[in-house]
């Protein structure tokens, strides 16, 4: 019975687990053509649930393209219009390198005054007065009095005051859209960023310079420099000229593989916020617009051309055993040796009997060409419009006049800016490349620069500039683990009978970290600074600007990422060693 019960021949529709069922065709989608069939219905269903989720499908996809992708593709001046139609705002925002706003703009509202529909102009005028203490009456008064016109009474209102006015309900009070310059950090980038007048049009620094791009475009104007590092070299200098009882300071930190500055500081200043009634010394930029004479360090460029030109050899040495004799002057040195002076030894003592000789040596035209590559006979094209002309000789007197030569060889003789100074370290020191000093941030791949010197003089400079730290006038910057090079200069002022004053000095420091492979080259200087307990009476470099400076790379160093290497000091110690037993 089972047999016959699970037959095939008895079930013929009936198949077994894993028996394949075959269907015809004609036999499934029977109906299917047929317009009044259910088949035909189903079919249709089914096509329009597939095209409705395909639509749905585009839908999201288009939406997650215009949302994500669109807003990047767009132009930016359609960006820039957007931005501004939703702000209000004309002057675009101006960051620091990483982003944080130094400069920015707020609505604002201005009080005009419509005179035809001042019904009480002597009431009004009481009633604003009382509002606004700072303004004068009869100026008030004799503006409402008029019978017809529109005049301003006030600028940049408070939503506080703006709420005072309009409870008057005094119709013929107006008020009109306007922005207002804010500076976050107040006297933090006062001559850097500079500032606006009441009509927000750009007075001075960057806002000055660069008005018509922060007026014509909403995208954030991106500085070099660093916030961070801006607060620390400030609050050290400040502390510093204080402690040494200075008249001014400036410093500037600056990246001598790209050119861009990265902090630049000039004391006093003033808070842009407010800029009434300020001593004209704050609103003075000296790290770009003061001219001077720098002493010493220029006997940096004086080695670096004369071994360029190479008239002069490292190895070389010069007769410093006597003060220099010229036709209308006599050269000495400060505490000289009274030897004779290697070229390194020139750098490292100092000497102006050394440096001059070295200049003497290499002549007119090597020195003329090589002050004039690295741009100390012209103005400086920065952002900053403040930028100043160095003062040099007239070419003709200067090729005629050996003492000319000799006295710029060793610091004077020739004034130039901070940050020509600054500008042109670098390139001594970077591999011999001169890049322009710029406050905006670039990409270091779209900084061009210039060969001034050959790689191999710009590794003997880094060399003596070592030396000078380690064994000279800059011992006080000798920073462990840093590695610092630089030189000290220190330079006496004129006066305004045209001569030297001896108590009244200018001193300068410049220098670079880590100097075996340089990133950062900084300057510092002080304007009169004063002697105290600490230098022991003296006023040079090596006791004010130069302690000052290793304060800042011990503080600034760790902020730019430049880890403290140790291991130098250790091999310096054990050299040390090594040569004592050695003897």
């Amino acid at each position: 019975m089972n047999k016959r019960l699970w037959s095939k021949k008895n079930n013929a529709n009936f198949y077994l687990p894993g028996e394949e069922i075959s269907l015809q065709q004609d036999e499934v989608f029977a109906g299917w053509t047929d317009k009044n069939s259910s088949g035909y219905a189903g079919k249709g269903r089914i096509l329009f649930g597939m095209c409705a989720v395909i639509a749905a499908y585009v839908l999201v996809a288009f939406r997650l393209f215009d949302t994500c992708v669109l807003p990047n593709l767009r132009d930016n001046e359609d960006l820039e219009r957007q931005f501004a139609q939703q702000q209000n705002i004309h002057r675009a925002d101006i960051v620091d390198r990483n982003g944080t706003v130094v400069a920015t703009s707020l609505p604002t509202k201005d009080l005009d005054a419509n005179v035809k529909n001042i019904l009480r102009p002597r009431e009004t005028a009481l009633e604003l007065v009382g509002l606004f203490p700072e303004l004068k009456f009869e100026t008030v008064y004799n503006k409402l009095k008029r019978r017809r016109g529109t005049y301003t009474i006030k600028r940049n209102l408070s939503p506080h005051q703006q709420s005072a006015v309009m409870a008057l309900g005094n119709p013929g009070l107006e008020f009109r859209a306007n922005e207002k310059r804010v500076y976050p950090h107040k006297n933090l980038f006062s001559h850097l960023v500079g500032s606006t007048d009441i009509d927000n049009n750009g007075v001075s620094g960057l806002e000055k310079g660069m008005d018509e791009r922060i007026i014509h475009s909403q995208i954030p104007v991106k500085l070099s420099v660093d916030l961070g590092v801006q607060d620390t070299v400030r609050g050290i200098l400040a502390q510093n000229m204080k402690k040494f009882r200075a008249i001014g300071a400036t410093s500037i930190l600056l990246d001598v593989n790209t050119g861009e500055i990265v902090a630049m500081v000039s004391l006093p200043d003033y808070d842009p916020n407010n800029i009434t009634n300020k001593d004209k010394k704050s609103l003075f930029n000296t790290a770009v617009s003061r001219v001077y004479e720098p002493g010493s360090v220029l006997k940096i460029f004086n080695t670096a051309m004369s071994l360029e030109s190479g008239k002069v050899k490292l190895s070389e040495k010069f007769d410093a055993t006597e003060p220099l004799k010229l036709k209308y002057n006599t050269i000495y040195d400060y505490r000289g040796e009274n030897r004779w002076l290697s070229v390194e030894e020139v750098l490292v003592y100092s000497s102006n009997i050394g440096s001059a000789r070295m200049a003497l040596q290499s002549g007119f035209t090597e020195q003329y060409n090589f002050l004039k590559r690295i741009k100390f006979f012209e103005r400086l094209q920065t952002e900053l419009v403040e930028t100043a002309m160095p003062l040099v000789p007239q070419k003709n007197k200067w090729r005629r006049s050996d003492s000319t030569v000799a006295t710029i060889g060793y610091g004077y003789g020739i004034s130039v800016s901070p940050l020509h100074l600054v500008s042109a370290y670098a390139a001594m020191i970077n591999g011999g490349i001169y890049y322009s000093p710029t406050v905006l941030h670039h990409n270091s791949t779209d900084k061009k620069g210039y060969r001034v010197i050959s790689d191999n003089t710009s590794k003997q400079m880094r060399k003596l500039m070592r030396a000078v730290v380690t064994d000279g006038s800059g011992r006080r910057a000798n920073v462990t683990g840093y590695e610092v090079g630089g030189k000290t200069g220190t330079a006496n002022k004129l006066g305004e009978n045209g001569k030297y004053q001896n108590k009244k000095v200018r001193t300068t420091f410049l220098a670079a970290f880590p100097i075996s492979a340089p990133k950062y080259a900084l300057l510092v200087m002080f304007d009169e600074p004063k002697a105290t307990e600490d230098s022991f009476g003296f006023v040079t470099a090596g006791w004010n600007a130069v302690p000052t400076g290793a304060e800042m790379i011990s503080a600034i160093a760790p902020q730019l990422n430049i880890p403290a290497n140790y291991d130098l000091e250790d091999e310096r110690n054990n050299k040390i060693i090594e040569a004592a037993f050695g003897r």
